[in-house]
């Protein structure tokens, strides 16, 4: 039997972190394809309004008030100039937040890292040191829902509530954009065959509840017009159990929703950099509708997926595939093509310079060493 104390103990853990009226839980995303606009998230005890202050200074020239009854609280906020530094807080009724910071979108150098496979919820201190201006995934920000939901459970939020305990002052400073893997849908153990039900829950329901982010959720865009890069998800993940109960992802073959529109967006030249992310193996998914996926990835820059828990870089008909994770020592899955593979924790650091336009990426250790890096020109 359990003890009422570590019931209590457990309850307070699992409680949004805004107890005696103090905001701590807060997170920052884009809900729109356009930098400008921002969204603060934040959760309370206490129903309520949701209001932001925000300005260039911890005095706030501006404000954003939403009427609602609601704990979780998702308002965006425009953001009218580039460079430098806002300050904001949040409040709802009598709960509050202290004031914090976030980098405006720069005029000069855009620094984006992505990372995946972040169950172990590691050291990111490599990462906070890089002082990037957005944060992307490339799958599996969880392990799964039902630990700590109760199987089936799809509107539970508290996995990814503990993602955001975990690392407060990063979320609350830098945007954060996740992309889907097969652990984030995971409402039920997976088991050695396909059960009688459903093991995973496709419309990610909790994870589109939580995060703020555009087009489907499932699958977005956003553009970053001073570096003119665009950003792709997509949700690709256990391809091989689709149309079983193990099913994973959105359909992806030829004529899918998911595949007309990563076509729509691809037949549009005109950026000087494209960054698809996703969560399947890269050799598996370039094969896929007799090869029309790597033929769409190559009119981009990169690809990156959170597969396999390894860093690589490979190379196929001069486009090239990344494969990066946090928890990096587990078994390994080379590309026919790999040119840099090794068995450490890792994360993708992107810096976009103008004058000339480039993109410079670099496979990163967790102790912020550089793994491998390679030079990319805009077109």
């Amino acid at each position: 039997m359990i003890s009422s104390t570590r019931l209590l103990a457990i309850a307070f853990l699992l409680a949004p972190a805004s107890v005696f009226g103090q905001v701590e839980r807060v997170w920052l995303s884009h809900r729109t394809n356009d930098p400008s606009k921002l969204v603060v998230n934040w959760m309370t005890t206490e129903p309520g309004d949701s209001v932001v202050r925000f300005g260039r200074t911890s005095e706030y020239s501006d404000e954003v008030r939403v009427s609602n009854d609601t704990v979780m609280h998702h308002v965006e906020i425009p953001l009218a100039e580039t460079g430098g530094v806002y300050h904001y807080a949040v409040s709802t009724g009598s709960q509050s937040s202290d004031d914090a910071t976030f980098k405006a979108y720069p005029t000069d150098v855009l620094r984006v890292a992505v990372v995946a496979n972040w169950q172990g919820k590691p050291d990111l201190t490599a990462i906070i040191n890089d002082d990037v201006h957005l944060l992307l995934t490339a799958g599996d920000n969880i392990s799964n829902t039902h630990q700590l939901c109760g199987e089936g459970n799809k509107e539970c939020v508290k996995p990814y509530a503990q993602l955001i305990d975990r690392y407060p002052d990063l979320f609350r400073s830098t945007p954060f954009m996740p992309v889907l893997g097969n652990h984030d849908k995971e409402m039920r153990p997976r088991g050695t065959k396909p059960p009688d039900e459903h093991v995973y829950d496709i419309d990610a329901t909790a994870f589109r509840r939580f995060f703020e982010l555009p087009d489907d959720e499932w699958k977005w865009r956003i553009d970053v017009p001073g570096f003119d890069v665009r950003f792709v998800a997509l949700d690709l993940n256990h391809i091989s159990d689709f149309g079983t109960t193990w099913q994973a992802c959105h359909a992806f073959h030829a004529g899918s929703q998911q595949f007309d529109w990563y076509q729509k967006l691809m037949s549009d030249e005109s950026r000087q950099f494209v960054v698809t992310l996703y969560n399947e193996r890269n050799a598996s998914m370039r094969a896929q509708a007799r090869g029309a996926w790597h033929d769409m990835f190559r009119k981009g820059t990169i690809a990156i997926t959170g597969f396999g828990y390894y860093a690589e870089r490979a190379e196929v008909d001069g486009f090239t595939y990344y494969n990066t994770s946090l928890s990096g020592k587990g078994d390994q899955y080379a590309d026919p093509n790999s040119q840099f593979l090794k068995g450490e924790d890792s994360y993708i650091l992107m810096t976009f310079t103008k004058n000339p336009m480039k993109l410079v990426v670099e496979i990163k250790g967790l102790d912020g060493n550089v793994l491998d890096r390679k030079e990319y020109s805009g077109k």
